[in-house]
């Protein structure tokens, strides 16, 4: 079995005077494409690097940007009920279009190895549909708590989501409402709780996590092509 890719931190742009740095890890040559990896409300943590080398992994050149860099250098946060308040804080702080931003810049850093797509986990689900919205970038949404406060918006790009059945944070009522805006949009649940993929952590649901994995590789490899670099 081969060797997950390691992940190393990259400074991706300076930002209102201070570095923005990325978690990369880069899938072996050529990729099959590259993704923008966006966090959820507790910053580019063991959880969202992990992500990033597991898609480098499976031949994507993968970044997680560090969002709040923009506003704490270096910050990332626990799970506990303070830490949650306090990320939940800097998100709104941040705000949407910041973080479209900060997308952008990172598509604009990974376009050498591909096409390019994202994939967010909650609050980074959110972020990751208006990336598909606004940006027009190919997107795998999962329970994304704000989705439903942006249904107005369409989808520029192809897009999938991800909700967990027993998501305290997200009713199915909610879920619904995403399924009903977008009947032509894959949405998938799961026996699950919400933060179903964040393996090791009491949230983590290793079924969902898994199957859902294989449904947003199959999503990434039709829609975002082969390389240029296989193309030559």
């Amino acid at each position: 079995m081969a060797a997950t890719p390691q992940g190393e931190w990259i400074e991706l742009a300076e930002v209102g005077g201070r570095p923005l740095r990325g978690w990369l890890a880069k899938a072996d040559e050529p990729p099959r494409g590259a993704l923008v990896i966006v966090q959820e409300i507790y910053g580019v943590n063991a959880h969202i690097q992990s992500v990033v080398c597991d898609y480098a992994a499976a031949g994507y050149t993968a970044l997680a940007p560090s969002f709040f860099d923009q506003l704490e250098p270096g910050l990332a946060l626990d799970y506990s009920e303070a830490d949650t308040e306090r990320g939940r804080q800097l998100v709104a702080q941040l705000g949407m279009d910041n973080a479209l931003r900060t997308v952008a810049l990172a598509r604009d850093r990974l376009s050498d190895h591909g096409a390019v797509g994202v994939v967010g986990y909650c609050w980074g689900g959110a972020v990751a549909y208006l990336s598909a919205t606004r940006l027009g970038l190919p997107a795998v949404s999962y329970y994304g708590r704000l989705v439903e406060q942006y249904l107005h918006e369409r989808p520029q790009a192809p897009l999938q989501f991800h909700f967990g059945e027993r998501d305290a944070l997200i009713p199915q009522s909610s879920v619904a409402r995403v399924a009903s805006a977008f009947p032509d949009v894959p949405l998938y649940t799961y026996p699950a709780g919400h933060a179903f993929n964040r393996l090791g952590d009491p949230h983590g649901h290793r079924p969902s996590a898994e199957q859902a994995k294989g449904r947003a590789l199959e999503f990434l490899a039709r829609h975002l092509g082969p390389s240029p670099q296989s193309q030559s």
